[in-house]
């Protein structure tokens, strides 16, 4: 069985292919995604990055890349805790890769950190090219999980590392409705008063029930290349890192 997300898209009366409708609905929230991050995470999200990026400081990766890379954030903090000679950042959405060349410039940091607009599925690059990957809640997103997958396997040099973080979905009570009232409710809430667009944060609690995760990721992990993938379950399983060898 595959585990093909395509069916569930951001713009429901759109007749756009997710890629598309995922691309548009980023460049629409990209001017608030930031802050709704961090406020609806409860900041815990600056912690889970942390942890995820620390995971690579073993295999001290001089050549980077972070898939899905958005308004920067987590190759920025990439940056602070591995100090790589390089990290490209690749993403769909012109109008988060916008936000986070005003970044770059801000910190002076253009020789270090690149972005390019790309498909995560279809990554512009060589085979056996970085020492590590990163992405921090893009999987999700892909059109094909299995496909984005093997392409971040193949980019990826011989003993390198995917990094993943991503949310999945408690399973204890009484986290599990906590957390699922939340996303439901309170979340699209929020989504539509700061970012005008209600659509995207309907879509973005949809895609985590939807999203395979725990052992179910680690068996598509396993079918696009990685033999070995380490599971590290976050705040109560709100989300979880991912650590892939390959």
């Amino acid at each position: 069985m595959t585990h093909d997300s395509s069916t569930l898209k951001p713009y429901k009366d759109a007749n756009d292919g997710k890629k598309k409708q995922v691309a548009d609905m980023f460049n629409n929230i990209s001017h608030s995604y930031d802050f709704l991050n961090h406020f609806m995470s409860l900041g815990i999200d600056i912690i889970w990055r942390k942890k995820a990026i620390n995971a690579l400081k073993s295999i001290k990766p001089q050549l980077m890349l972070d898939v899905a890379t958005g308004t920067g954030d987590f190759a920025l903090e990439s940056i602070k805790i591995l100090n790589p000679k390089k990290i490209i950042g690749v993403d769909i959405s012109q109008g988060m890769l916008d936000v986070a060349k005003k970044k770059i410039t801000n910190k002076g940091l253009e020789n270090q950190f690149e972005v390019q607009l790309g498909d995560s599925e279809r990554l512009q690059f060589e085979d056996n090219t970085f020492d590590a990957v990163t992405v921090a809640f893009g999987v999700r997103n892909f059109e094909n999980l299995e496909k984005g997958l093997s392409d971040i396997y193949r980019v990826l040099k011989p003993g390198g590392k995917a990094v993943i973080l991503e949310f999945s979905n408690p399973k204890k009570f009484p986290i599990k409705q906590l957390y699922n009232f939340y996303f439901k409710y309170v979340t699209p809430t929020i989504g539509k008063f700061f970012s005008k667009d209600a659509s995207a944060y309907e879509y973005l609690p949809e895609s985590v029930a939807q999203f395979p995760d725990g052992q179910k990721f680690v068996a598509i992990n396993k079918k696009a290349g990685f033999d070995q993938t380490i599971v590290r379950p976050q705040t109560f399983g709100i989300c979880t890192i991912y650590i892939a060898t390959k």
